[in-house]
């Protein structure tokens, strides 16, 4: 059996345009308007090539402050040698500054001139 609509369907009725209401002793109120904020500004960190320290210490560097997989911080760490610098990672201000304390720390540690930077992600 089919059964057919009588009318096409009609559309909702569209909402009031609000605008600033009066109360009764004369003074204006206006609505709350939500606030769109901007994503925070990234932070690349990025390893500087120098001609002391070992390829190996970079790998494990990038390994254990990055998260990397060895054939990936395998290639970051010739990217690094081969152009003189290298990407690690792309974080938030704070966390990109953490993670070049923590490089710049190992390699004093381990007696190495090793620098790292973080700079704007443009």
């Amino acid at each position: 059996m089919k059964f057919m609509a009588t009318k096409p369907p009609s559309n909702p009725p569209a909402p009031p345009v609000r605008g600033p209401a009066v109360d009764d002793g004369g003074s204006v109120v206006l609505e709350r308007r939500t606030q769109r904020t901007q994503p925070p500004q990234m932070y690349q960190v990025v390893m500087l090539n120098d001609d002391y320290t070992p390829m190996e210490f970079v790998i494990v560097v990038l390994q254990e402050f990055f998260g990397k997989d060895r054939e990936t911080a395998t290639q970051i760490m010739l990217k690094i040698h081969l152009d003189g610098k290298g990407v690690c990672g792309v974080y938030s201000r704070d966390v990109a500054a953490t993670k070049v304390e923590q490089v710049l720390d190992a390699a004093h540690k381990a007696g190495h001139p090793l620098q790292a930077v973080s700079e704007p992600v443009e």
